[in-house]
């Protein structure tokens, strides 16, 4: 892509994401998520009439006499974007790549997180951090995100979530809002956080803990089904191996379609398992509707 092509892609992204941000979800995503961050202020006695929800029991044991933790709400929100660079990202069958439908939604939160003047970040990752931008305000930076997230190449195909999330937990000491954009093709990472016995230490449930973490699939209809035209030679995006499949065999469909059924079930578990608000949007469909759900959530 010449410079020239960019800046024409540029262009058009920006006019769409954020006519989007600003007319449809600047609303939704201020009165969802500005100042729902709370910054521990102070203790004092309770006094007729506080909520007795913020009793500090440990401060009222000591005193032997009720005392409530004081909150100062954080205005300013950090909203940070984890944007999934694989090999995997760089398919698609209908009118758009997974590629372009991530930078699209990635671009319109940016948009809205402006639009309330809050900082926005992004962290790329393949099955390792690629890049950090470090989270800024203003129009400029925003750019420069859309730019990146049009033009990055990674150095690995692979995808890792839970170095993404680990290095998120690291990187951002205070709390902030991020979303997770991936189509999460990543099977260690839902195999693992789906097992009891591993849960606690998951970096998932870490970084949910400490942030307001949001799930964002991008997946392609061929994702999750096998069309009926015959014997395919396919290839792994990510490792390389090449395969061939004759997809006019009904059991090989019917096995592929399972095999997705799995996965989508156990991504689901972890999202319950940890809290997450999360939405899967389709490449080729309006994804307006789906973050509006995300948002309402």
């Amino acid at each position: 892509m010449t410079s020239e092509e960019l800046l024409q892609k540029v262009r058009k992204i920006e006019i769409k994401t954020r006519g989007l941000s600003r007319n449809i979800f600047a609303g939704e995503y201020h009165s969802q998520f500005k100042g729902r961050g709370m910054a521990f202020s102070e203790v004092r006695e309770y006094q007729p009439g506080d909520d007795v929800r913020s009793i500090d029991w440990n401060v009222t044991a000591r005193m032997n006499r009720p005392y409530v933790k004081i909150y100062e709400e954080e205005r300013e929100l950090t909203v940070m974007l984890l944007v999934d660079v694989s090999g995997s990202r760089n398919f698609g069958t209908l009118s758009q790549m997974k590629r372009d439908m991530m930078a699209e939604v990635a671009a319109t939160l940016a948009f809205s997180t402006i639009e309330n003047n809050d900082k926005v970040g992004v962290i790329f990752f393949s099955d390792q951090v690629e890049k950090f931008i470090p989270p800024k305000k203003g129009k400029s930076h925003v750019l420069h995100i859309i730019r990146e997230l049009l033009s990055f190449e990674p150095q690995h195909t692979g995808t890792n979530i839970n170095a993404a999330l680990q290095y998120l937990t690291n990187a951002q000491k205070r709390r902030c809002t991020a979303f997770l954009i991936s189509d999460m093709m990543d099977g260690k990472f839902y195999l693992e956080a789906s097992r009891s016995r591993d849960l606690e230490v998951a970096p998932v449930v870490i970084a949910s803990r400490k942030h307001d973490l949001n799930a964002i699939q991008i997946y392609d209809r061929r994702d999750a089904e096998l069309p009926n035209i015959g014997l395919m030679k396919v290839r792994d995006a990510e490792t390389g191996q090449r395969l061939w499949i004759d997809t006019a065999i009904a059991s090989t469909r019917a096995a592929y379609a399972q095999a997705w059924e799995r996965q989508q079930g156990l991504l689901e578990m972890v999202y319950q398992k940890t809290g997450i608000n999360h939405v899967s949007i389709r490449t080729g469909e309006d994804y307006v509707k789906s973050l509006m759900r995300l948002f309402q959530r």
